[in-house]
């Protein structure tokens, strides 16, 4: 059976990568074929194949499926800002209907578990007036926020959910993303995630240096994921 979801963050700079990449680890190992997309990405480098973005390198070395780079990301700049106004800056209207086009021809690959990745949060501004939320409702897929965990969060995950449910879309589960480990009463700040989020914590991933998808993946369960 084919799935997919759509990955989002409470923030920037949350960790939805690493979990992405653990995600499809986890997948990899459960012996199910995977492939993945991060649509748009700024921050990328120049090299001599082109405008390259670590995050979408991550997750493409987590794809079981042949894919090619552009496959995995199709809109990418190289300067670190928010994309919609890096894609002006190229003379690119970047809308949820472009995005979405490039997008169904990943999930066309039928990979038992597929990924699409967002940027920042979930109203993540794009052309038009439109917003990155837009291109998973185009989609329809149920979606997996990662909940950066420090002061706040619980705050910006909330407001995340309810967006999502807002919008028409299924929240399928989210992953307690330990980014700083000092927050004060930890325990019982993810305690009150537990309890206020309605979708299953797919589990709890520690602040790992250089954490790799194989570390990631040992702290989360897919078969949570509903």
């Amino acid at each position: 059976m084919t799935t997919a979801f759509f990955v989002t963050g409470t923030d920037t700079e949350v960790g939805k990568t690493t979990v992405a990449a653990g995600l499809l680890h986890a997948a990899r190992k459960a012996g199910f074929s995977t492939a993945a997309a991060k649509p748009v990405a700024s921050g990328c480098e120049v090299t001599a194949d082109g405008l390259r973005n670590g995050d979408a390198l991550a997750l493409l070395g987590e794809c079981s499926l042949p894919m090619r780079y552009e496959q995995v990301n199709p809109f990418a700049f190289e300067p670190a800002i928010a994309p919609h106004l890096a894609a002006r800056e190229v003379g690119i209207e970047l809308t949820a209907a472009l995005m979405a086009e490039s997008v169904r021809r990943m999930l066309a690959l039928q990979a038992d578990f597929s990924l699409v990745e967002g940027a920042g949060g979930w109203r993540v501004p794009l052309a038009g007036g439109e917003n990155l939320s837009d291109l998973a409702i185009m989609l329809g897929l149920p979606v997996i926020l990662v909940v950066g965990v420090r002061l706040g969060c619980i705050n910006h995950a909330l407001l995340s959910a309810e967006a999502i449910e807002r919008d028409g879309l299924r929240l399928a589960g989210w992953v307690a993303n330990i980014v700083d480990p000092a927050t004060s009463r930890l325990e019982e700040n993810l305690a009150t995630l537990a309890d206020r989020l309605p979708a299953p914590c797919l589990g709890q991933v520690p602040r790992l240096s250089a954490a790799t998808p194989a570390q990631v993946a040992a702290c989360l369960d897919l078969q949570l994921l509903r």
